[in-house]
């Protein structure tokens, strides 16, 4: 009997909550499938310096493949430790420090797509800037 990978949605979820474990804060999960051919689902969380940049993204490499088997297919950016991401196939998980967050605003441009609450992860004391706050609703 072969195990089944799995889902993207799970991957997800995983990710958020490994972000969270290592105080991430404004932590969003969009549901991006309809809407792009790129992935499912995107994770975008905020780390206050290159120091918690590097833990989140080892923290996420480190439950995703202790919960899951699956392995980043690619990594980016952790030399500048401004802006990480870790690219899981049908999830791309964002990593950034607050200005970086600001000025790109990545989960603006996929503000059509469905935000997945953060209890489904078991994270309920998430942290938000106003920003970030503003367009959860």
């Amino acid at each position: 009997m072969t195990e089944q990978p799995a889902s993207s949605r799970s991957i997800a979820l995983i990710a958020a909550k490994a972000a969270d474990e290592k105080k991430a804060t404004d932590i969003m999960i969009q549901e991006v499938s309809e809407l792009t051919s790129v992935a499912d689902y995107f994770v975008v969380v905020t780390a206050m310096n290159n120091r918690q940049v590097d833990a989140i993204v080892e923290a996420i490499e480190t439950a995703v493949r202790e919960q899951t088997g699956e392995k980043p297919t690619g990594r980016e950016g952790l030399d500048e430790g401004t802006w990480a991401l870790l690219d899981f196939g049908a999830v791309v998980v964002h990593v950034l420090q607050p200005e970086a967050r600001d000025y790109y605003r990545i989960e603006e441009l996929w503000n059509d797509a469905p935000i997945i609450d953060l209890n489904e992860a078991g994270i309920t004391d998430a942290i938000y800037s106003k920003r970030i706050a503003d367009l959860l609703g």
